[in-house]
């Protein structure tokens, strides 16, 4: 798509080396002096006017020294066009007419406040998440975004520091939107109804999976801005308040009727080994000895106490 391609350029307009510069109009600043004072013994009025000029000159060629340290940029606009982007790190020397806006491109986390959100089954949820991003197109992000109005009409124009915040504020607000869009497309958990996994994915079960679709959403969202994510992921997941009791409630009971099968799944089965095992000793039991057997084992096995033997004083045939 046209709108993925990168718009940013490097700067090769007029670059000099800082040190170079400084030179150079340190030497002009001693020529400046030299023809004021001159101008000045001699009264010659040409080398007064050329000493007052050559002194505003010179304060206009020092607007031009700047330094950009590793992993941040400048980009470079001449009256209204964009001529470039400058990365390269040290000290230099640009046309002083030339607007240099300062962007850092060094990786930066977001930590979003949890929202809350309806998951796939309609339950309102507390969600947050924690991701890393970065400018990977200074272009798109100056000139494709109005940061100024994100920052809240703050002078974008300031300082680095303040062209980051307002960026950062853009990441946030779209971060929200794709949170609640993945949200939206899964089941906080397993559908409590059943005791079996059915395989669905789901957000406390997502894992990697959830991570992965939230980068994908960012960065389909923030390309257009020049802005890359590089990580995201879940970092608070819970129901929301007013349901919370209810679902906890709803746990325990899944719990609860899942524990019980098992016990009386091994219950059954021991009772089926006790059988087995009379039947090897050649020890016969009629019908009803038999079901009052089972049934006892049953009430041993399956209580959630210990059971109270009862001595039976009589005889076998009562």
């Amino acid at each position: 798509m046209e709108e993925s391609l990168k718009k940013e350029i490097p700067y090769k307009g007029v670059l000099l080396n800082g040190f170079l510069a400084l030179l150079i109009w340190l030497l002009m600043t001693v020529g400046t002096g030299w023809m004021l004072s001159e101008g000045i013994n001699s009264d010659n009025a040409l080398l007064i006017t050329g000493g007052i000029t050559m002194i505003i000159i010179d304060i206009i060629i020092l607007v031009g020294f700047f330094t950009l340290e590793p992993n941040e940029a400048t980009v470079m606009v001449f009256f209204g066009n964009y001529k470039g982007t400058l990365t390269r790190h040290g000290y230099f020397w640009a046309n002083p007419f030339m607007s240099r806006k300062r962007l850092t491109l060094r990786s930066r986390n977001l930590d979003a406040e949890p929202i809350k959100v309806n998951d796939k089954e309609g339950n309102p949820i507390l969600i947050g998440i924690v991701l890393v991003w970065k400018l990977k197109d200074t272009y798109k992000a100056m000139f494709d975004i109005d940061a100024q109005s994100i920052a809240g009409g703050a002078a974008t124009g300031a300082n680095a520091s303040t062209r980051m915040n307002a960026f950062e504020k853009y990441v946030r607000i779209q971060s929200d939107a794709a949170l609640r869009e993945v949200a939206g497309h899964y089941a906080y958990d397993d559908n409590h109804d059943t005791t079996e996994d059915d395989g669905e994915l789901t957000l406390r079960s997502g894992g990697d999976e959830i991570n992965e679709l939230l980068v994908e959403k960012l960065n389909e969202r923030l390309d257009f801005a020049g802005i890359e994510v590089q990580e995201a992921r879940l970092n608070y997941l819970t129901y929301a308040p007013e349901i919370a009791a209810v679902m906890l409630r709803r746990q325990q009971a899944t719990a609860v009727i899942a524990a019980r099968e098992k016990i009386v799944e091994g219950a059954v089965s021991m009772v089926k080994l006790a059988l087995d095992r009379l039947g090897e000793e050649q020890i016969e039991l009629d019908e009803e000895k038999r079901a009052a057997m089972v049934s006892n084992l049953l009430v041993v096995l399956c209580a959630d106490e210990s059971a109270q033997p009862v001595i039976n004083t009589g005889s076998l045939n009562q």
